[in-house]
């Protein structure tokens, strides 16, 4: 009885910090940010490549799919955005941005062999290769006099012969990607002053659809292997942007993944099974951009 009589006030007294809300005294502040975006698999599935934001300026890396193996392969005073991969995985197209000029070049995926691709009297972004690798598609720079938009077209360039052909014209269109199947181009097109929508036209860049038709502001489409899913960003759930899916047809669009921040630039793993994207954040409380992975079912 005497030891009963000592342990109970001990739990009734180890019972109360327990069940307590304690009061911060403070309050946390990020103080490292770091600024990881972009991140492409590789056609094999065991590499990446990816920006990260070096001295200020973007620069590229490789790595591994687990992480490791991390690699700088451009160490220039210059910018490199919209990195993507050949489909047999021997190059990278890139825009190169230096002294004001923005072109697209191609690189071994060590960082040699640096070859200017698009015409220097061209500002050009976003390259997507075309399924043969014969052919590079890109558009012209929309943000010459920014925040105004201005007109930019779809071009296809044949890398053998370096012809550029315009596939795209009439409006704001950027973000070209074609269909695993080389059937068809994903594209963004801006309508109006706050609208932007994912449009898909056939290879020739006739028969444009809006497939989003949204009010909100959407774009960065990419093609799931198979060609019949199309993931994009936008900001249709006033939560900020997101990643979503859709059929190839636009058909059951759906929310990838509940995220905060500005999700963007999706990139979907040869096997289909995962995308990755951008999540920056830039907040009292929070900076910078990270990667991020989600799952996706199956290709049907």
């Amino acid at each position: 009885m005497k030891r009963a009589a000592i342990l109970m006030p001990m739990a009734i007294c180890s019972a109360v910090p327990a069940t307590a809300q304690m009061a911060p005294v403070s309050r946390a502040r990020q103080v490292t940010a770091s600024y990881n975006l972009d991140l492409v698999p590789a056609p094999d599935g065991k590499r990446a490549v990816l920006i990260k934001i070096i001295g200020g300026h973007e620069q590229l890396f490789t790595m591994n799919m687990d992480g490791g193996g991390e690699t700088q392969i451009t160490r220039d005073d210059a910018d490199h955005e919209d990195p993507v991969w050949s489909p047999d995985g021997r190059k990278i197209a890139f825009i190169l941005i230096k002294s004001g000029k923005k072109i697209v070049h191609l690189m071994n995926p060590d960082g040699s062999g640096l070859e200017p691709v698009t015409p220097p009297t061209q500002s050009a972004i976003h390259p997507a290769f075309t399924p043969d690798g014969k052919a590079i598609l890109y558009c012209t720079d929309d943000d010459l006099r920014p925040p105004a938009k201005n007109e930019s077209e779809i071009y296809s360039i044949d890398l053998a012969s370096k012809q550029v052909r315009t596939l795209i014209s009439g409006g704001v269109n950027t973000f070209p990607v074609m269909s695993p199947d080389g059937t068809r181009i994903a594209y963004r097109k801006i309508i109006g002053d706050m609208n932007s929508e994912v449009f898909v036209a056939d290879a020739d860049g006739r028969n444009p659809k809006n497939l989003t038709n949204n009010w909100t502001f959407e774009g960065w489409p990419a093609w799931s292997p198979d060609s019949k899913t199309i993931a994009f960003a936008g900001n249709r759930n006033n939560a900020g942007y997101q990643i979503f899916l859709m059929d190839a047809d636009g058909a059951k669009p759906r929310l990838l993944a509940a995220t905060e921040g500005r999700g963007t630039a999706p990139k979907w793993a040869p096997d289909g099974r995962t995308i990755y994207f951008t999540i920056c954040r830039n907040s009292q409380d929070q900076r910078g951009c990270e990667i991020m992975a989600a799952a996706v079912d199956p290709p049907r």
